[in-house]
């Protein structure tokens, strides 16, 4: 057994030990109760925001007596999003029954199929037209649904009017901007606005998922995937090296983005673009929601969401987020857990969600009801936007080939290496599928 597999079986083991202690001691003391009262304790692992609590302690008041939903917090400002991912693979194994309902992000269930419960039974139908399809196609695992979907994110571009407004042509800028600008345009905007320190564009370029993300919209602009369901690699051709030589230049030849970015996930990348007045920033729809950004009034009214940017000739592809639930298959509450489960896919619970936080709804209900969207008109950009999303690879495997490529894009960035050289290296490392220890 060589280091790096000792050191990720060192890792792990901590990570498990740590999400014990956060099951059996920051969790409250139902779990010794519940086995001597009439009420059934169901456990829900999630980034609890203030709005999943909101739902819970709904869920919770009605259901009083009878049901009750202890969380176990695994937040995103504690635990990165492949630590979570670790700490529930770790804890599965084992085949305990402490958790029933858990949430991973949608490119996961692939390789959670094997603890989850198939649900075919429990969702009907009805239930299911009810549900955003492109959300509902990330639940299937061989014709058979294996999770729900909680919510849908997509990649879009946020900007600042405030700043946009003040340039001599803005009405035809802001035009190209709703209609979503070219690279090529944007790149020369770039060129043109009067910086005064403040940076132009903000993206997530740090060695992980996110950045596999914007690598991808720019292969699916290209119409070609970064790999199949067959595990061929497409990323090492013409549209590969386009691509990334896009996220090169942004920051090396253009300077459009500062070369902190390698640096940046999603949150601190809100918060440079907010600190830092920054004209424009890549990110998903659920930003202007998040309480932990704390965007000011007189700044947060300016952001404006518009399509990402496409290359010229082409259409724009936005990558879909979003997280799903699963219900684990060594639960013994399945009936209590189920009902809880549609609550969450309800209307009422849908609404709490994205008002409360800006978690896009799965539920078209919501996008058909009139008076709704009226009250929530921004609903109609999101609706033509999900048109445009572009799923991820469904393969077990994903979270590898993921580590390997934002390994490889993030140092071509930072000029360690070239192109042709991160792209020749990833494809080489995912076909004699490397483990890729960070």
């Amino acid at each position: 057994m060589n280091a790096e597999k000792i050191f990720y079986i060192i890792l792990s083991t901590i990570l498990v030990t740590v999400f014990i202690l956060f099951t059996f001691v920051f969790s409250p003391g139902e779990f010794n109760t519940s086995r001597t009262s009439k009420q059934k304790t169901i456990y829900f692992v999630d980034h609890i925001s203030a709005a999943h609590q909101k739902v819970i302690d709904l869920f919770n008041e009605r259901n009083k007596g009878s049901i009750k939903v202890e969380t176990i917090n695994l937040s995103f400002d504690k635990f990165s999003t492949n630590e979570r991912k670790e700490l529930l693979a770790r804890y599965l194994r084992s085949k305990n029954n402490r958790i029933d309902v858990f949430a991973v992000d949608q490119i996961w269930v692939p390789r959670f199929v094997k603890w989850g419960k198939p649900l075919d039974a429990f969702i009907d139908s009805t239930e299911k037209a009810n549900l955003f399809s492109d959300a509902l196609k990330t639940c299937i695992n061989k014709n058979s649904l294996v999770a729900v979907p909680l919510y849908i994110d997509i990649a879009v571009m946020f900007y600042r009017d405030d700043l946009i407004n003040k340039l001599p042509d803005y009405p035809a800028i802001r035009n190209k901007l709703n209609a979503s600008i070219t690279w090529e345009d944007f790149i020369n905007l770039n060129s043109h606005v009067n910086k005064n320190g403040k940076p132009f564009f903000i993206f997530q370029a740090d060695d992980y998922e996110g950045l596999v993300c914007a690598f991808t919209e720019l292969m699916a602009n290209q119409n070609n995937p970064i790999i199949d369901a067959n595990g061929k690699v497409f990323i090492d051709s013409p549209e590969g090296k386009k691509s990334l030589q896009l996220l090169v230049d942004l920051v090396n030849k253009y300077k459009a983005a500062p070369e902190e970015v390698t640096s940046l996930k999603e949150n601190e990348s809100y918060r440079l673009f907010i600190k830092d007045n920054a004209y424009f920033l890549r990110g998903w729809t659920s930003m202007l929601g998040d309480e932990t950004i704390q965007i000011p009034y007189d700044v947060k009214e300016n952001i404006k969401m518009i399509p990402v940017p496409h290359f010229t000739g082409s259409n724009t592809a936005s990558v879909y987020g979003g997280w799903n639930l699963m219900v684990s298959n060594y639960s013994e509450k399945i009936p209590e857990v189920m009902k809880f489960v549609k609550f969450l896919l309800s209307v009422e619970s849908q609404k709490i969600m994205y008002e409360e936080r800006g978690y896009l709804p799965i539920n078209n209900k919501l996008y058909s009801d009139s008076n709704y969207v009226k009250l929530h008109p921004e609903l109609r950009f999101l609706k033509q936007v999900l048109q445009t999303g572009v799923h991820r690879p469904f393969l077990q495997n994903y979270t590898s080939v993921s580590d390997i490529l934002s390994y490889y894009i993030k140092r071509a960035i930072k000029n360690e290496i070239s192109v042709d050289e991160a792209l020749e290296e990833a494809t080489r490392k995912i076909n004699e599928k490397a483990i890729l220890v960070k």
